[in-house]
Protein backbone atom coordinates (compact mmCIF):
# COMPACT_ATOMS: atom_id res chain seq x y z
CA UNK A 1 0.00 0.00 0.00
CA UNK A 2 1.43 3.45 -0.94
CA UNK A 3 1.61 6.22 1.84
CA UNK A 4 1.27 9.65 1.77
CA UNK A 5 1.21 12.76 3.54
CA UNK A 6 -2.40 14.08 4.61
CA UNK A 7 -1.72 17.56 3.09
CA UNK A 8 1.39 19.80 4.04
CA UNK A 9 1.32 17.69 7.60
CA UNK A 10 3.61 15.19 8.49
CA UNK A 11 0.62 12.36 9.11
CA UNK A 12 0.95 10.16 6.50
CA UNK A 13 -1.73 8.18 5.15
CA UNK A 14 -2.70 5.03 2.91
CA UNK A 15 -3.95 5.97 -0.57
CA UNK A 16 -6.82 4.00 0.12
CA UNK A 17 -9.08 4.35 3.45
CA UNK A 18 -12.06 2.43 4.84
CA UNK A 19 -15.33 4.15 4.85
CA UNK A 20 -17.38 2.99 7.89
CA UNK A 21 -21.18 4.57 6.67
CA UNK A 22 -22.15 1.33 6.16
CA UNK A 23 -21.22 0.41 9.76
CA UNK A 24 -24.53 0.42 11.94
CA UNK A 25 -27.43 0.19 9.81
CA UNK A 26 -30.35 2.71 11.89
CA UNK A 27 -31.56 5.92 11.28
CA UNK A 28 -32.64 7.63 8.05
CA UNK A 29 -31.53 6.19 4.55
CA UNK A 30 -29.35 9.24 3.83
CA UNK A 31 -27.30 8.44 7.52
CA UNK A 32 -27.81 4.67 6.87
CA UNK A 33 -26.48 2.75 3.97
CA UNK A 34 -25.68 -0.75 5.30
CA UNK A 35 -26.06 -3.27 7.74
CA UNK A 36 -22.77 -4.16 8.72
CA UNK A 37 -22.33 -5.24 12.55
CA UNK A 38 -19.48 -5.59 14.63
CA UNK A 39 -18.94 -9.17 13.63
CA UNK A 40 -18.86 -8.57 10.33
CA UNK A 41 -17.29 -4.66 10.46
CA UNK A 42 -14.01 -6.47 12.61
CA UNK A 43 -13.66 -9.09 9.40
CA UNK A 44 -13.75 -6.05 6.79
CA UNK A 45 -10.94 -4.24 9.08
CA UNK A 46 -8.81 -7.48 9.48
CA UNK A 47 -8.88 -7.35 5.49
CA UNK A 48 -8.10 -4.06 5.45
CA UNK A 49 -5.35 -3.98 8.12
CA UNK A 50 -3.70 -6.87 6.08
CA UNK A 51 -3.54 -4.62 2.94
CA UNK A 52 -2.00 -2.00 4.86
CA UNK A 53 -5.30 -0.36 4.83
CA UNK A 54 -4.82 1.24 8.26
CA UNK A 55 -6.87 5.20 7.77
CA UNK A 56 -11.08 4.29 8.72
CA UNK A 57 -13.29 7.22 8.37
CA UNK A 58 -16.92 7.44 10.12
CA UNK A 59 -19.08 10.31 11.45
CA UNK A 60 -21.56 10.90 14.55
CA UNK A 61 -24.41 11.16 12.20
CA UNK A 62 -23.80 7.85 10.23
CA UNK A 63 -26.48 5.47 11.48
CA UNK A 64 -27.00 8.11 14.61
CA UNK A 65 -23.81 7.18 16.13
CA UNK A 66 -23.99 3.42 15.55
CA UNK A 67 -21.12 3.63 12.97
CA UNK A 68 -18.78 5.10 15.39
CA UNK A 69 -19.70 2.45 18.07
CA UNK A 70 -19.50 -0.98 15.59
CA UNK A 71 -15.93 0.70 14.05
CA UNK A 72 -15.17 1.22 17.86
CA UNK A 73 -15.99 -2.05 18.60
CA UNK A 74 -14.13 -3.61 15.55
CA UNK A 75 -10.82 -2.05 16.17
CA UNK A 76 -10.83 -2.81 19.86
CA UNK A 77 -7.37 -4.41 21.24
CA UNK A 78 -5.56 -2.76 18.17
CA UNK A 79 -5.98 1.05 18.48
CA UNK A 80 -2.45 1.39 17.93
CA UNK A 81 -2.56 -0.18 14.54
CA UNK A 82 -5.39 2.45 13.20
CA UNK A 83 -6.06 6.05 12.43
CA UNK A 84 -9.09 6.85 13.24
CA UNK A 85 -11.39 9.71 11.34
CA UNK A 86 -14.57 11.42 12.34
CA UNK A 87 -16.74 14.64 11.46
CA UNK A 88 -19.63 16.24 13.56
CA UNK A 89 -21.71 19.63 12.60
CA UNK A 90 -24.57 17.88 11.03
CA UNK A 91 -27.79 17.33 13.19
CA UNK A 92 -27.67 14.97 15.80
CA UNK A 93 -31.47 15.44 17.04
CA UNK A 94 -33.36 18.21 17.36
CA UNK A 95 -32.27 20.05 20.53
CA UNK A 96 -30.42 23.55 20.69
CA UNK A 97 -27.02 21.67 20.82
CA UNK A 98 -27.34 19.27 18.80
CA UNK A 99 -26.14 20.59 15.71
CA UNK A 100 -23.56 23.17 14.61
CA UNK A 101 -19.93 23.98 15.33
CA UNK A 102 -20.02 25.85 18.30
CA UNK A 103 -17.80 25.72 21.43
CA UNK A 104 -20.61 24.10 22.98
CA UNK A 105 -21.35 21.48 20.66
CA UNK A 106 -17.99 20.50 19.60
CA UNK A 107 -16.82 19.51 22.67
CA UNK A 108 -19.94 17.55 23.68
CA UNK A 109 -20.04 16.24 20.26
CA UNK A 110 -16.13 15.10 20.71
CA UNK A 111 -16.62 13.46 23.71
CA UNK A 112 -19.52 11.57 22.18
CA UNK A 113 -17.56 9.81 19.72
CA UNK A 114 -14.51 9.38 22.02
CA UNK A 115 -16.93 7.12 23.94
CA UNK A 116 -19.12 5.79 20.94
CA UNK A 117 -15.27 4.79 19.66
CA UNK A 118 -13.90 3.29 22.85
CA UNK A 119 -10.84 5.92 22.19
CA UNK A 120 -8.94 9.01 24.35
CA UNK A 121 -8.16 10.74 21.30
CA UNK A 122 -9.34 11.32 17.61
CA UNK A 123 -6.48 11.09 14.75
CA UNK A 124 -8.56 13.23 12.71
CA UNK A 125 -11.36 15.39 13.06
CA UNK A 126 -13.16 16.90 10.64
CA UNK A 127 -15.78 19.04 10.66
CA UNK A 128 -18.77 18.18 8.23
CA UNK A 129 -20.18 21.46 6.67
CA UNK A 130 -19.73 24.91 7.49
CA UNK A 131 -21.47 26.57 10.39
CA UNK A 132 -22.92 29.79 9.52
CA UNK A 133 -24.19 31.01 12.62
CA UNK A 134 -21.03 30.41 14.89
CA UNK A 135 -18.15 32.80 14.24
CA UNK A 136 -15.03 31.23 12.47
CA UNK A 137 -13.02 32.11 15.73
CA UNK A 138 -15.22 30.35 18.26
CA UNK A 139 -15.04 27.19 16.09
CA UNK A 140 -11.22 27.62 15.35
CA UNK A 141 -10.24 28.59 19.22
CA UNK A 142 -12.17 25.16 20.17
CA UNK A 143 -10.53 23.19 17.67
CA UNK A 144 -7.27 24.01 18.34
CA UNK A 145 -8.34 23.34 22.14
CA UNK A 146 -8.74 20.06 21.56
CA UNK A 147 -5.70 19.45 19.87
CA UNK A 148 -3.72 20.90 22.92
CA UNK A 149 -5.82 18.94 25.39
CA UNK A 150 -4.56 16.06 23.20
CA UNK A 151 -7.88 14.76 22.27
CA UNK A 152 -7.67 15.70 18.53
CA UNK A 153 -4.37 15.45 16.62
CA UNK A 154 -5.10 16.80 13.39
CA UNK A 155 -8.37 18.83 11.88
CA UNK A 156 -9.95 19.51 8.60
CA UNK A 157 -13.43 19.99 7.09
CA UNK A 158 -15.80 18.88 4.72
CA UNK A 159 -18.09 20.00 2.15
CA UNK A 160 -16.86 23.65 2.51
CA UNK A 161 -16.66 26.39 -0.31
CA UNK A 162 -13.91 28.07 -1.27
CA UNK A 163 -14.41 31.25 0.62
CA UNK A 164 -15.45 29.07 3.76
CA UNK A 165 -11.96 27.55 3.83
CA UNK A 166 -9.62 30.62 3.05
CA UNK A 167 -11.58 32.87 5.87
CA UNK A 168 -10.84 30.03 8.40
CA UNK A 169 -7.63 29.71 7.61
CA UNK A 170 -6.78 33.48 7.57
CA UNK A 171 -7.96 33.39 10.75
CA UNK A 172 -6.10 30.44 11.97
CA UNK A 173 -2.76 31.68 10.81
CA UNK A 174 -3.40 35.69 12.49
CA UNK A 175 -3.94 33.53 15.54
CA UNK A 176 -1.12 30.90 15.54
CA UNK A 177 -4.30 28.27 15.90
CA UNK A 178 -3.64 24.82 14.24
CA UNK A 179 -4.40 24.72 10.87
CA UNK A 180 -6.63 22.45 8.69
CA UNK A 181 -4.95 20.02 6.81
CA UNK A 182 -7.34 18.19 4.86
CA UNK A 183 -10.55 18.68 3.41
CA UNK A 184 -13.14 15.99 2.25
CA UNK A 185 -14.56 16.44 -0.82
CA UNK A 186 -16.50 14.79 -3.49
CA UNK A 187 -14.87 13.60 -6.56
CA UNK A 188 -15.09 11.11 -9.01
CA UNK A 189 -15.20 10.74 -13.42
CA UNK A 190 -18.49 11.84 -13.03
CA UNK A 191 -18.17 14.70 -10.89
CA UNK A 192 -14.92 16.60 -10.80
CA UNK A 193 -16.41 20.15 -9.80
CA UNK A 194 -13.86 20.02 -6.97
CA UNK A 195 -10.81 20.75 -9.61
CA UNK A 196 -12.75 23.94 -10.14
CA UNK A 197 -11.54 25.93 -7.02
CA UNK A 198 -11.15 23.54 -4.15
CA UNK A 199 -8.14 21.97 -6.20
CA UNK A 200 -6.18 24.87 -6.62
CA UNK A 201 -6.81 26.12 -2.93
CA UNK A 202 -5.54 22.92 -1.81
CA UNK A 203 -2.62 23.09 -3.98
CA UNK A 204 -1.86 26.64 -2.77
CA UNK A 205 -3.05 26.29 1.21
CA UNK A 206 -1.67 22.45 1.55
CA UNK A 207 -5.00 20.52 2.19
CA UNK A 208 -4.77 17.19 1.28
CA UNK A 209 -8.13 15.53 -0.29
CA UNK A 210 -9.45 12.74 1.43
CA UNK A 211 -12.17 11.73 -1.72
CA UNK A 212 -15.55 10.48 -0.84
CA UNK A 213 -17.84 8.63 -3.35
CA UNK A 214 -15.20 8.07 -5.62
CA UNK A 215 -17.21 6.15 -7.71
CA UNK A 216 -19.85 8.69 -8.28
CA UNK A 217 -22.65 7.58 -5.96
CA UNK A 218 -22.85 4.27 -6.85
CA UNK A 219 -22.90 5.10 -10.92
CA UNK A 220 -19.52 3.81 -11.46
CA UNK A 221 -19.65 0.13 -10.47
CA UNK A 222 -19.59 -1.57 -13.67
CA UNK A 223 -23.64 -2.21 -12.92
CA UNK A 224 -25.20 -0.03 -15.66
CA UNK A 225 -24.98 0.09 -19.03
CA UNK A 226 -25.94 2.33 -21.79
CA UNK A 227 -30.13 1.65 -22.40
CA UNK A 228 -30.41 -0.57 -19.72
CA UNK A 229 -32.84 -0.03 -16.51
CA UNK A 230 -31.03 0.39 -13.13
CA UNK A 231 -30.62 -3.10 -11.72
CA UNK A 232 -32.82 -4.05 -9.22
CA UNK A 233 -30.02 -4.93 -6.40
CA UNK A 234 -28.27 -0.90 -7.30
CA UNK A 235 -28.00 1.27 -4.48
CA UNK A 236 -29.03 4.18 -6.43
CA UNK A 237 -32.85 2.70 -6.84
CA UNK A 238 -33.32 4.23 -3.47
CA UNK A 239 -30.55 6.90 -2.80
CA UNK A 240 -30.33 8.96 -6.35
CA UNK A 241 -31.95 11.96 -5.30
CA UNK A 242 -29.60 12.12 -2.52
CA UNK A 243 -26.67 12.16 -4.12
CA UNK A 244 -24.63 14.92 -6.71
CA UNK A 245 -26.62 14.95 -10.15
CA UNK A 246 -24.69 13.42 -13.27
CA UNK A 247 -26.60 13.64 -16.58
CA UNK A 248 -26.45 10.46 -18.78
CA UNK A 249 -24.99 11.84 -21.45
CA UNK A 250 -22.24 13.00 -19.33
CA UNK A 251 -22.33 8.89 -17.22
CA UNK A 252 -22.60 7.17 -20.40
CA UNK A 253 -19.69 8.45 -22.34
CA UNK A 254 -17.25 8.09 -19.25
CA UNK A 255 -18.32 4.46 -18.86
CA UNK A 256 -17.94 3.67 -22.49
CA UNK A 257 -14.05 5.07 -21.90
CA UNK A 258 -13.60 3.33 -18.70
CA UNK A 259 -15.13 -0.54 -20.20
CA UNK A 260 -12.67 0.21 -23.22
CA UNK A 261 -9.94 0.71 -20.28
CA UNK A 262 -11.20 -2.08 -18.30
CA UNK A 263 -10.93 -4.92 -20.76
CA UNK A 264 -7.02 -3.60 -22.16
CA UNK A 265 -5.93 -3.84 -18.36
CA UNK A 266 -7.47 -6.77 -17.43
CA UNK A 267 -9.09 -4.63 -14.44
CA UNK A 268 -12.65 -4.30 -13.08
CA UNK A 269 -14.60 -0.74 -13.78
CA UNK A 270 -14.53 0.38 -10.79
CA UNK A 271 -10.90 -0.29 -10.05
CA UNK A 272 -10.16 1.85 -13.04
CA UNK A 273 -12.19 4.41 -11.73
CA UNK A 274 -10.33 4.45 -8.20
CA UNK A 275 -6.94 4.30 -9.92
CA UNK A 276 -7.07 7.66 -11.82
CA UNK A 277 -8.36 9.13 -8.40
CA UNK A 278 -5.23 8.20 -7.15
CA UNK A 279 -3.00 9.93 -9.92
CA UNK A 280 -5.04 13.23 -9.66
CA UNK A 281 -3.13 16.46 -7.67
CA UNK A 282 -3.96 17.17 -3.78
CA UNK A 283 -5.33 13.67 -3.68
CA UNK A 284 -3.93 12.09 -0.25
CA UNK A 285 -6.71 8.99 0.31
CA UNK A 286 -9.23 7.85 -1.49
CA UNK A 287 -12.34 6.51 1.17
CA UNK A 288 -13.38 3.17 -0.23
CA UNK A 289 -16.49 1.48 1.29
CA UNK A 290 -18.01 -2.41 1.07
CA UNK A 291 -21.00 -4.22 2.38
CA UNK A 292 -18.64 -7.47 2.34
CA UNK A 293 -15.66 -8.96 1.60
CA UNK A 294 -15.67 -9.20 -2.10
CA UNK A 295 -16.35 -5.87 -2.82
CA UNK A 296 -13.74 -5.14 -0.31
CA UNK A 297 -10.89 -7.04 -1.64
CA UNK A 298 -12.11 -5.61 -5.42
CA UNK A 299 -11.58 -2.62 -4.56
CA UNK A 300 -8.33 -2.77 -2.68
CA UNK A 301 -7.19 -4.17 -6.29
CA UNK A 302 -7.54 -0.60 -7.65
CA UNK A 303 -3.72 0.39 -5.82
CA UNK A 304 -0.54 -1.76 -7.31
CA UNK A 305 -0.76 -0.81 -10.99
CA UNK A 306 -1.00 2.24 -12.44
CA UNK A 307 -3.20 3.72 -15.94
CA UNK A 308 -0.70 4.91 -19.09
CA UNK A 309 -0.71 8.38 -20.02
CA UNK A 310 -2.88 7.45 -22.75
CA UNK A 311 -5.64 5.86 -21.28
CA UNK A 312 -5.57 9.16 -18.02
CA UNK A 313 -5.78 11.41 -21.05
CA UNK A 314 -8.80 9.41 -22.39
CA UNK A 315 -10.60 9.64 -19.11
CA UNK A 316 -9.96 13.22 -18.83
CA UNK A 317 -11.21 13.97 -22.08
CA UNK A 318 -14.60 11.89 -21.49
CA UNK A 319 -15.23 13.33 -18.33
CA UNK A 320 -14.58 17.02 -19.19
CA UNK A 321 -17.28 19.21 -18.65
CA UNK A 322 -18.03 22.97 -18.72
CA UNK A 323 -16.47 24.83 -15.71
CA UNK A 324 -18.62 27.70 -14.12
CA UNK A 325 -17.94 31.01 -14.03
CA UNK A 326 -15.44 32.35 -13.23
CA UNK A 327 -13.45 29.32 -14.16
CA UNK A 328 -14.90 28.78 -17.82
CA UNK A 329 -12.60 31.96 -19.21
CA UNK A 330 -9.46 29.86 -18.29
CA UNK A 331 -10.14 26.82 -20.38
CA UNK A 332 -11.27 28.60 -23.10
CA UNK A 333 -9.69 31.60 -23.86
CA UNK A 334 -5.63 31.43 -24.06
CA UNK A 335 -5.00 34.87 -22.50
CA UNK A 336 -6.95 33.14 -19.45
CA UNK A 337 -5.28 29.89 -19.31
CA UNK A 338 -1.69 31.20 -19.80
CA UNK A 339 -2.33 33.37 -16.90
CA UNK A 340 -3.59 29.91 -14.74
CA UNK A 341 -3.38 26.91 -16.75
CA UNK A 342 -6.18 24.50 -16.18
CA UNK A 343 -5.94 21.34 -14.09
CA UNK A 344 -7.04 18.67 -16.75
Amino acid sequence: MEYRHLGRSGLKVPVLSFGAGTFGGTGPLFSAWGQTDAAGATRLVDICLDAGVNLFDTADVYSNGASEEVLGAAIRGRRDQVLISTKTTLPMGDGPYDAGSSRSRLLRAVEASLTRLGTDYLDLLQLHAFDAATPVEEVLSTLDDLVHAGKVRYIGVSNFSGWQIMKSLAVTDHYGWQRYVVNQVYYSLVGRDYEWELMPLGLDQGLGAMVWSPLGWGRLTGKLRRGQPLPKDSRLNQTAEFGPPVSDDLLFRVLDVLEEIAAETGRLVPQVALNWLTRRPTVSSVIIGARNETQLRQNLDAVGWTLSDDQMARLNAASLTEAAYPYFPYRRQEGFARLNPPIV
